[in-house]
């Protein structure tokens, strides 16, 4: 797993049950709203900062999941709202970024995830994944989605990978 590992140039992420908990509120609009985890936040941040690509494909199509990751550090053209074929998305994000589906690890927690979590170098689930998810994970974290999940897989990748380190001024430039 350790040399799978240090293939990783990118992370990609579905958000609902990965990035949040999966719950959405809805108001009488139908405007939804999530939560987020700040400390995953800060994990695609330190990846952004080290060069890492970033990618969100999501089901979601709310504009405001494009805003988050935006101050995350992902580009808007990295965010793939409304996908409804996930492995089209995670094809053009590598094709686009001349990545090979080994250098990317992806984030999932649910059957639309389980293509590319088998496609990719590195399928990753959080612990309150569907069963689908589980058995095609290469990695099951012990942490639940929204719950930081995200953040400690990225920071053991780049703890390999010697880039998991804060360069206070860099970070007040950026973000």
């Amino acid at each position: 797993m350790e040399e799978r590992l240090k293939k990783i140039k990118a992370f990609a992420f579905d958000v609902d049950g990965v990035l949040t908990d999966g719950g959405i509120l809805a108001n009488l609009d139908g405007e939804l709203f999530r939560t987020f985890d700040s400390k995953d936040g800060f994990g695609l941040r330190m990846a952004a900062m080290h060069g890492y690509k970033l990618a969100i494909i999501t089901g979601g199509r709310s504009e405001s999941i494009r805003m988050r990751f935006r101050t995350c550090g992902v580009k808007s053209e990295d965010v793939y709202l409304g996908s409804r074929d996930k492995m089209e998305d995670f094809t053009d994000f590598c094709s686009r970024h001349s990545l090979t589906p080994e250098q990317v690890m992806y984030f999932g927690d649910d059957m639309p995830d389980v293509p590319v979590m088998l496609a990719c170098g590195c399928g990753v689930c959080p612990q309150d994944a569907v069963q689908e998810a589980k058995e095609a994970a290469d990695l099951i974290s012990d942490r639940q989605g929204g719950k930081g999940c995200a953040r400690a897989v990225i920071e053991s990748v780049m703890r390999l990978h010697g880039t998991w380190s804060l360069d206070i001024q860099e970070y007040k430039a950026k973000f």
